[in-house]
């Protein structure tokens, strides 16, 4: 006779249900080629790390890391980086490719739901478009904050509803019968992150941002590459029928189309997506250390993001041309003028005048000397002045000026953006400090690497000369 209690059938049957549900996804996460997939994300996860953070020496852990994109990212930053995830065949290709960097990494197969460290083991738990994956979100958001320092940070990007991402899921979903788990995509929704992680969390902020798929083929040619490289939509085409094979297709290639706004016959669309950071800690006896982190303005602090967004997409750019590229001539006032070095070298240089204007709006002087004329001069003699300039010294410059602006703008609080002074840019108008940010520090970066892009086509680095 057993002693033990007596176990419910339901219960028993939610177990085996639970375990059938894990072990397709999981499936589902080893099917297709997530190291070729992931490869042209690398972009904007370099700009996610960027942003949260990370200082040299802090224990990280990257949850549902897949092939180690952002792992191997924080590694050669100097973070000492732990990643785990439920696919197997994605921690082997992670394990071989921080050891064919000689990066000192541990990755490890584990669930999101049940993580495999101690209590308070990390200062920095990220999740990059990975955990919001795993069927129960509440155990997801618990593990993420027991693993977490006291004062420690976690940061997620997770895909929204209505972002390009949820728009295709919902696409496939009108072909594939849900599976009875909440939809990813609810960890898009602020409300419910702030409810996910309403225990134990000092601050969370959410920043709604875009993530940019860009391919070098056309749409087309993108639904083929997920198709046969990621794994969801692997599973979701052999699930099919031929002939729904062939309307998913069409209906996938019908939504690239409609967002494409590539150039010639890539592909560039904005997926958005919120980036949740969150301090944890005990709301009552760390209040003044939440106090403490708060920015002078929130507005502030989402210009200098912008700021440093800009700048950062740039010098991805710059970092893919070759010195040919480098050195082509733009067409400028219907001849040709600045090579697309001089180009981005003036965007670096200009950061700091740029900043100085809006400081004196800021302190409500009028900016009267700032003409047209002016910056035809400043640009005229700069690219006199730096015709050769180099590709690593310009992207070294960039990167310096653009970090000094954004720190800059963070100084500004909400009354000193609201101010408005004459200028000369405006035709004398009243403009706000913000609006002058915006115009000008932070529209620049995007208005020229817009024009290089549509001059040179799109430079996405191709995989297949990286994977090893």
């Amino acid at each position: 006779m057993s002693t033990g209690a007596a176990v419910s059938p339901n219960l028993s049957n939610l177990h085996r249900d639970m375990h059938q549900l894990k072990a397709r996804l999981k499936a589902t996460w080893m099917t297709g080629d997530y190291d070729v997939f992931s490869r042209y994300l690398e972009p904007d996860a370099h700009l996610f790390f960027r942003r949260i953070g990370v200082e040299h020496g802090q224990e990280l852990l990257d949850v549902a890391c897949g092939t180690g994109q952002l792992a191997l990212i924080a590694a050669r930053a100097g973070a000492k980086v732990t990643g785990c995830d439920i696919a197997t065949n994605s921690i082997e290709r992670a394990r071989a490719r921080a050891s064919q960097e000689r990066l000192d990494i541990s990755f490890d197969e584990g669930d999101a739901e049940a993580l495999p460290y101690a209590d308070a083991q990390f200062d920095v738990v990220t999740s990059l478009v990975g955990a919001m994956f795993a069927p129960r979100p509440d155990l997801v958001a618990s593990e993420l904050m027991r693993v977490c320092k006291p004062g420690g940070k976690i940061a997620m990007a997770n895909w929204t509803a209505q972002g390009f991402v949820g728009q295709m899921f919902k696409v496939i979903a009108r072909y594939i019968a849900p599976n009875g788990m909440p939809s990813p995509v609810l960890w898009g929704d602020q409300a419910t992150v702030h409810e996910r992680f309403r225990e134990g969390v000092l601050d969370l902020r959410c920043t709604y941002r875009f993530y940019q798929l860009e391919y070098p083929f056309p749409p087309e040619v993108v639904v083929d590459f997920f198709r046969e490289h990621y794994g969801p939509m692997s599973r979701a085409f052999g699930a099919l029928s031929p002939e729904g094979q062939v309307q998913l297709k069409a209906d996938l290639v019908a939504l690239w189309s409609a967002h494409n706004r590539g150039v010639g016959n890539a592909t560039l669309v904005d997926a958005e997506y919120p980036e949740v950071i969150a301090i944890c800690g005990n709301k009552v006896t760390d209040i003044g250390a939440t106090r403490d982190r708060q920015p002078k303005s929130r507005r502030a602090e989402l210009l200098a993001d912008r700021i440093e967004e800009g700048a950062e997409r740039l010098a991805d750019f710059a970092g893919r041309l070759n010195q040919s590229e480098w050195s082509t001539p733009m067409m400028e006032g219907g001849k040709q003028g600045r090579t697309v070095g001089v180009i981005i070298n003036h965007v670096a240089s200009i950061y700091p005048i740029e900043v100085s204007v809006a400081q004196a709006v800021a302190a409500g002087k009028s900016v009267t000397d700032v003409t047209w004329d002016v910056v035809a001069e400043i640009n005229a003699k700069h690219a006199a002045e730096n015709a050769n300039a180099g590709q690593a010294e310009t992207i070294e410059l960039l990167r310096k000026n653009s970090k000094e602006a954004a720190d800059a703008v963070r100084n500004l609080n909400d009354d000193e953006l609201d101010r408005a002074a004459p200028f000369s840019l405006s035709f004398g108008a009243p403009m706000t400090t913000q609006f002058v940010l915006e115009d000008h520090a932070v529209r620049h970066s995007w208005h020229h690497l817009a024009r290089l892009r549509k001059a040179l086509g799109h430079r996405t680095v191709n995989p297949s000369s990286q994977l090893r």
